[in-house]
């Protein structure tokens, strides 16, 4: 289903966090499940990979990983803020050691001058370490673009998260 690139990252990642002993979560908005998707492609990853939640509406996001509705109130869905809560909602929510959350405008509408087409907001961390936001505005690559930009981008930071 996805290329030999991002099948070969997504089966380093599994063996870096099978050898330290992480197991990870997922928490995605505007790429629908596509890291947690890529993940359980490979053999093994049940080794690993404790769950992943799929929270495209605003509802989703506060049911199950527990962002507070303040805060989707006043920064928006795509923010660095409700970011970092998607994370910290993953690892609070699931048995995971490290967590990614990606929530962002994938296009083509949605848009707007402040929160263009390609803007996504990441954040991961591990449990009880800091969270860290990271920013993207890939531009509009498209629907198909932006998405898989973000899963690219989401399996370097759980590398980064299981170091």
């Amino acid at each position: 289903m996805f290329d030999r690139d991002l099948r070969d990252r997504a089966a380093a990642l599994i063996t870096q966090c099978r050898s330290a002993g992480l197991a990870l979560a997922t928490a995605e908005s505007c790429t629908g499940g596509l890291v947690a998707a890529l993940i359980t492609e490979i053999p093994g990853s049940s080794d690993v990979f404790e769950r992943g939640f799929v929270t495209y509406s605003n509802t989703a996001k506060i049911e199950s990983l527990g962002v507070a509705p303040i805060l989707l109130e006043a920064c928006g869905a795509v923010s660095p803020e409700v970011a970092i809560a998607m994370a910290a909602g993953a690892l609070a929510h699931s048995r995971a050691d490290i967590a990614v959350s990606i929530t962002g405008i994938a296009g083509p509408g949605g848009g707007s001058a402040e929160k263009p087409v390609g803007l996504v907001h990441f954040a991961y961390g591990r449990k009880d370490r800091e969270i860290i936001a990271v920013e993207r505005r890939f531009g509009d690559l498209g629907r198909d673009g932006v998405r898989l930009a973000s899963l690219a981008l989401a399996l370097e930071l759980l590398h980064k998260a299981a170091a």
